[in-house]
């Protein structure tokens, strides 16, 4: 089942800013490939918010 395109992509500043952390920590995170998943558009690199979202509950789901 394929899903639709979301409206907006989320850069890392975005996602440092949704989450409340450092730039530099997503970019560890990225390097480290702790954090979410995320894909390169060019030299770019986006977030789909639906795969942050699910990170984001995985670790919930881990903390409890």
């Amino acid at each position: 089942m394929k899903r639709a395109l979301p409206a907006r992509y989320l850069t890392p500043v975005d996602l440092a800013d949704l989450l409340g952390v450092p730039l530099e920590t997503v970019y560890q995170w990225r390097r480290k490939g702790t954090g979410p998943r995320g894909f390169k558009v060019g030299r770019h690199v986006r977030y789909d918010p639906e795969d942050v979202r699910l990170w984001v509950h995985s670790l919930m789901e881990r903390a409890a």
